[in-house]
């Protein structure tokens, strides 16, 4: 990171130009397969606190200049990570919503477990669904209302999209 922050970061190159490798190069590689990520609320506030150190970076702005957050995001006008992760998420979500009740991916996502189950130690008790669940909530929908909601790819997809990144 020491050479990528020296070559890039601290260069003489333009904010686009920045921006532009900031968005092509960093946030794919960070970003890859996030919408099948169950985070916590302090994985989130981790998350976001690794984009706003790279926007922070990018424009050169020191820790003791005690500049906000909000002001860095409206100047790159870059969203929040987590709104990115949220919005791919429901996409996902709507994706499956769509398919045909035989497949397999719908018809794992809507079985409910036995009675009995419980889940074993040591294992995550934030599931995927239940991320989703708190997406919704946002957006003040449920499970049910969201599954109507994506049969209409347009509607939901500038749910999904608009409605994550602008919240």
């Amino acid at each position: 990171m020491q050479s990528l922050e020296n070559q890039i970061w601290r260069s003489r190159l333009s904010i686009p130009m920045k921006l532009k490798l900031y968005n092509t190069c960093i946030l794919p590689i960070f970003l890859y397969d996030s919408d099948c990520w169950a985070i916590s609320k302090m994985d989130a506030r981790k998350i976001d606190a690794l984009g706003q150190w790279c926007l922070r970076m990018l424009l050169g702005i020191k820790w003791y200049q005690f500049v906000r957050n909000d002001d860095v995001r409206r100047l790159t006008n870059q969203p929040k990570l987590t709104a990115i992760i949220q919005s791919r998420r429901l996409t996902l979500y709507g994706h499956i919503m769509c398919m045909d009740d035989n497949a397999d991916a719908k018809r794992i996502l809507l079985a409910s477990p036995p009675a009995d189950w419980r889940r074993q130690l040591g294992h995550p008790r934030i599931t995927w669904l239940s991320t989703v669940q708190q997406d919704l909530k946002q957006q003040h929908l449920t499970l049910p209302e969201a599954a109507d909601l994506a049969q209409n790819r347009p509607l939901w997809r500038m749910m999904s999209t608009y409605g994550a990144t602008q919240l």
